[in-house]
């Protein structure tokens, strides 16, 4: 998040102009844990200088890295206030998300009971082990106050607690600050007995401080092993852009907490990031070096390279932008390839996600749907959003990967194109106009440095045009060619019904969800939630029977299936198709030979194999 210097409740609500920060005293929270036990928090906030009128209390709906809407306030309760001489004030609540408070004499101090536990990225988790807090999650906002800064008072329960955040330390280690709401509630902290692992890297001159919170059952070897890999990851990232972000206070700060009670996700920030899983880094192999490496290319992209929609954030509703498909799909392509060349992963690894991510993208039906841009704006409905309804799942596809499927499509192009051009060189241009200056981007922005970089207009205009605000693919197959790799059937011989998976309960053997357009099972006119009870002469009550089944048939055959839907049973004629699916694979591991050619291609993109 970036710093700001106009209230959000100015920009985005309409209300008057707030005290401004260098004459307003700061705002004053103090956090404590007695009972942690049950994931209570008791929590003060105080304001002060606010003048008579009534001040309006909130909790955040909308979270830093987060796309969808989030009821915060559903875990705050036992509410009540006091004025600056402790006398006792009403506090009126009058809908879900805020309080009012009135008849003070120009300070105010909320305290309230907080909920929380879910450790991740979005919310809190506050037990014996630790206190996970996301701030939008944790703390209550004084609406047209967004420009005060802010004090933290932080009250251990034990002792052995540390304290990791990206917030502003101070002389007492208990205490943190920031300047202002927007880089508040972008900070999450967590306290608990962490052991810390850290180095620094060099921005021209000037030391940056790399820095691991790990809160992991393991022991010191494996944070060792975990931070050396982390080390040559960072280093790998670094080379992307050829520079480091300016962290404020400078430091970033990745907050690691694998544990058994913990959920997973990765969640950025403009200083630090949230990692979060239920097993050790041990039990894991390592694995959490992947969600590492996606976060920290977001401390360029997304968090200093920022879609102008994003900006400032509104913390009152969703924030959406067309450009997820860049800010989180990009990434969602760096991540596994700075993993790649920095030795962590081999080239067979690597091949195998990107290629599993493309294949969704090829395959898909949703693309008939929308554009990488119509994605994007979908987010609000789909990133950690759950409705009763359903929904029909067949016209969308995840930004992050439609994302990486065009990177990989772009950084392959460029490179046959225009000779001595990399996605990387993309990548250096928007950080160099976008990033060092934090000047937010448009769409149309992204146009123009492609066209910027290759010095081809009719290219970036086309690309655009053709991949981005319509939904066409380049040809992977050529592309990757190059580097000697191909793009192989993963069943080039047997039938295939279509991407069905099958839920099976005494005997009973059901589509688990929706059938896709255009595939065998499909146009039979089966959807989820139907009973497959005969496949020709087979009934079909597991799932080794249809997987039998499927074998005795070829591509092109056409067979009956006998179903129930919705308490009828049906039969009808389903024709059997060639799987599309594909997987990317070493032209050596498909029988082939690679050329000097295509090595040195190969070596060029994703770094020479030890």
């Amino acid at each position: 998040m970036k710093f700001v210097a106009v209230s959000l409740a100015v920009l985005s609500l309409g209300l008057a102009t707030p005290v401004l920060a260098q004459t307003a005293p700061p705002v004053r929270y103090e956090l404590s844990f007695d009972n942690a036990v049950h994931h209570e928090a008791r929590i003060t906030v105080t304001y002060r200088d606010l003048g008579r009128e009534p001040v309006r209390f909130e909790m955040s709906r909308s979270s830093p890295g987060r796309y969808a809407i989030h009821e915060f306030a559903k875990n705050v309760y036992s509410v009540s206030a006091v004025d600056g001489a402790g006398r006792a004030l009403t506090v009126q609540r009058s809908d879900p998300y805020g309080w009012t408070v009135a008849g003070h004499d120009g300070t105010v101090s909320v305290t309230y009971t907080l909920y929380g536990d879910r450790a991740d990225g979005t919310y809190a988790q506050i037990d014996a082990t630790h206190a996970h807090l996301n701030m939008p999650a944790t703390l209550m906002w004084a609406r047209g106050h967004d420009d005060r800064p802010v004090e933290l008072h932080f009250r251990s329960p034990n002792s052995d607690w540390k304290i990791a955040t990206q917030l502003a330390p101070t002389s007492d280690p208990a205490v943190f600050t920031a300047p202002n709401l927007q880089y508040l509630m972008d900070s999450p902290t967590e306290l608990s007995d962490h052991r810390v692992r850290e180095w620094t890297v060099d921005d021209h001159g000037t030391p940056r401080t790399i820095r691991i919170a790990l809160h992991d059952p393991g022991t010191d070897q494996n944070a060792d092993i975990f931070a050396e890999r982390a080390r040559k990851v960072v280093d790998q990232l670094i080379s992307v852009f050829g520079d480091v972000p300016d962290f404020d206070y400078g430091t970033y700060t990745f907050l690691a907490d694998y544990l058994p009670h913990v959920s997973g996700d990765g969640m950025e920030h403009r200083n630090s990031t949230v990692l979060s899983g239920s097993r050790s880094l041990a039990e894991a192999d390592y694995g959490q070096i992947g969600t590492l490496s996606h976060e920290f290319f977001h401390s360029w992209n997304v968090e200093r390279i920022r879609p102008k929609e994003l900006e400032p954030f509104d913390f009152t509703r969703a924030n959406a932008t067309p450009s997820l498909w860049f800010a989180e799909g990009f990434t969602n392509y760096y991540g596994p390839l700075a993993i790649r060349r920095a030795g962590v992963s081999n080239i067979d690894r690597f091949l195998a996600e990107i290629g599993g991510q493309a294949n969704v993208i090829v395959n898909t039906p949703a693309r008939a749907y929308g554009s990488p841009q119509e994605m994007s704006l979908r987010a609000p409905f789909v990133d950690a959003a759950a409705s009763i309804d359903p929904n029909n799942p067949n016209i969308f596809t995840s930004y992050y990967t439609y994302g990486a499927t065009l990177a990989l499509t772009l950084d392959l192009t460029l490179r046959q194109r225009f000779p001595g051009k990399t996605l990387d060189d993309y990548m250096r241009w928007m950080w160099r106009h976008h990033g060092v200056n934090e000047v937010p981007y448009t769409p149309d922005d992204l146009r123009k440095g492609l066209a910027a970089v290759t010095g081809d207009q009719a290219f970036a205009d086309a690309f655009f045009a053709d991949s981005i605000q319509r939904s066409g693919l380049p040809d992977l197959a050529p592309l990757l060619a190059q580097a000697g790799v191909v793009m192989r059937p993963r069943n080039a011989t047997g039938a295939w019904a279509g991407p069905a998976r099958l839920q099976v309960a005494d005997s009973v053997v059901r589509l688990a969800g929706a059938t896709v357009p255009n595939t065998p099972l499909y146009i039979a006119g089966l959807d989820g939630g139907d009973e497959i009870v005969r496949l020709g002469e087979t009934a079909i009550d597991s799932q080794a029977n249809w997987d039998d089944a499927l074998k005795a048939l070829k591509p092109g055959d056409t067979v009956s299936i006998t179903f129930i839907q919705r308490g009828v049973e049906r039969t009808a004629q389903l024709t059997l198709a060639s799987d599309p699916n594909f997987e990317l694979v070493r032209v050596e591991n498909a029988g082939g030979t690679a050329t000097p050619q295509q090595l040195a291609f190969r070596a060029a993109w994703l770094g020479a194999e030890s």
